[in-house]
């Protein structure tokens, strides 16, 4: 798409009524990426054009990803200065704690699914109504969590393979954690509900709130300056829960204040079966979806291990800088589903349909772009990994064999996150398991086993994979199954 087109396309639609004569100042895209970051609170998704909406969406979910990254860099900063054990306690911890992301995101679709509708149809009761159920199923979730991790958490992490000096260490850390469990799944759930009513700045904001918390208390609990009590370990825990905790507050300081998409008013706060049997179908697909996802890499970690540790380095080194590439990819997926939920609320089915296609070419812009780079550059990035030549060849090898197909995941991505707005949560879970489990890590077995590739066969395998998983979406997108899906 050309400058002048994008530009077209991101003009807001007042302009058209604009007196004759009468020369207004061209619609740049930074205007809007302005805008974007403001909150558009007065933007209607589903009128206008596509292009500026999944703009005004996607620039402040860049934003509000790149942040959650950094809760994980600042306690490694500062209790680095600990000694390994303390590291090892956070690395412990937050492997465990990927289950408990899952759980956020998986949530997170359901809500993001019901709430869009919902905007959609322009009904701001019913999103108030979801939007507390929503709430109220997170919270019954953590509970258990919560008291299961606070007892346990030292044997969690002898679970895990903890030596005696970091269990010692480091018990705490993970008590305070699981204890706090309820502040992660809130804080993510709750930013898919304004995800899903279109206000992703207000998502972007609770997290750069819980992040300057995090950043303030993180010293000051672990090395005890000033009044604050010297817990080491634990204080980056208690740090990390504060600071969560306060961006969730804000969050409900949002959700209950006039003047949004919709509010939650004391005669919302009850418990609502039908609605919240609706969200627990919708949320138990979404959760075992991520799962699917995340755990084939066990699989795939598996296979490549037995070509040794190298091997394994290199792919680890290969597969973090893809997955970091792959982080604004994801954010336009996830703009796109908020865009298919409102317009199927609205009724408006074809809208829907462009809004994925539109979204699907801006994705393929971007990563066709990085795939390029990625292909040329790749000893360069690898090299901020690792010098060792043996390891830095896998590396390579795994981002360029793996960004070859950049091009079926900018489609794919943004495709399976399309159901799930729609409501369709089985469809992705379905190919995730036939794509990731049934054809993924066997084909990686055979290629790197059997047909003597060694460790390329699994990256051939991942290209393959996400390659299938994006063609066999656009065949039962184009369907159009998806746009009778009730929520």
């Amino acid at each position: 798409m050309t400058e002048p087109a994008l530009n077209q396309d991101l003009e807001p639609p007042e302009r058209a009524a604009a007196p004759a004569g009468a020369e207004p100042p061209p619609p740049t895209v930074w205007a809007a990426v302005r805008e974007a970051v403001r909150g558009a609170h007065r933007h209607d998704y589903t009128e206008g054009p596509i292009g500026r909406a999944l703009l005004l969406l996607a620039v402040p979910m860049v934003l509000e990803v790149a942040l959650e990254s950094v809760f994980a860099v600042v306690n490694v900063f500062w209790v680095g200065r600990l000694g390994p054990a303390s590291v090892a306690t956070v690395g412990l911890t937050e492997a465990m704690f990927s289950t408990i992301y899952a759980l956020g995101l998986g949530l997170g679709i359901g809500a993001t699914a019901m709430v869009a509708r919902r905007i959609g149809e322009k009904n701001p009761e019913g999103a108030a109504r979801a939007a507390v159920q929503a709430i109220a199923l997170g919270v019954l979730i953590a509970i258990p969590i919560a008291l299961v991790g606070g007892f346990l958490g030292p044997d969690l992490l002898r679970l895990m393979g903890a030596s005696p000096d970091v269990v010692a260490t480091g018990g705490g850390f993970t008590r305070v954690m699981f204890s706090g469990n309820f502040v992660i799944l809130l804080l993510f759930l709750i930013n898919a509900i304004f995800r899903g009513a279109g206000d992703a700045a207000i998502a972007m904001r609770s997290l750069w709130i819980a992040n300057i918390c995090n950043m303030i208390l993180d010293p000051l609990l672990i090395f005890g300056v000033g009044p604050f009590p010297r817990l080491g370990v634990t204080g980056a825990a208690f740090a990390t829960t504060i600071g969560r905790g306060v961006g969730v507050l804000y969050q409900f300081h949002r959700l209950s204040t006039a003047g949004k998409r919709f509010t939650i008013h004391r005669e919302h706060l009850r418990l609502e079966p039908g609605v919240l049997g609706t969200l627990l179908r919708l949320s138990g697909t979404g959760i075992f979806q991520i799962l699917i996802s995340t755990t084939s890499w066990v699989g795939l970690v598996r296979v490549i291990s037995s070509f040794g540790s190298r091997a394994l380095a290199g792919y680890t080194g290969g597969i973090r800088i893809i997955l970091f590439a792959l982080l604004p990819s994801w954010v336009m997926a996830n703009a796109a589903a908020t865009m298919v939920g409102q317009a199927l609320g609205a009724k408006k089915p074809e809208r829907a349909v462009a809004a994925v296609w539109r979204a699907g070419f801006y994705n393929l812009c971007f990563l066709g772009g990085v795939g390029v780079l990625f292909v040329i550059l790749a000893p360069a990035l690898i090299s901020l990994f690792t010098r060792d030549p043996g390891v830095a060849g896998y590396g390579v090898d795994c981002l360029r064999i793996v960004s070859a197909g950049f091009l079926f995941y900018a489609y794919g991505m943004v495709l399976t996150s399309s159901f799930n707005g729609a409501g369709d949560t089985w469809t992705p879970t379905l190919l995730n398991l036939f794509c990731f489990w049934l054809w993924e890590i066997p084909l990686a077995w055979v290629l790197a086993k059997r047909a003597g590739l060694g460790p390329r066969g699994v990256f051939v395998a991942i290209t393959v994979a996400f390659s299938t998983l994006a063609v066999a979406s656009a065949l039962l997108f184009r369907r159009g199954k998806w746009k009778t899906r009730r929520v």
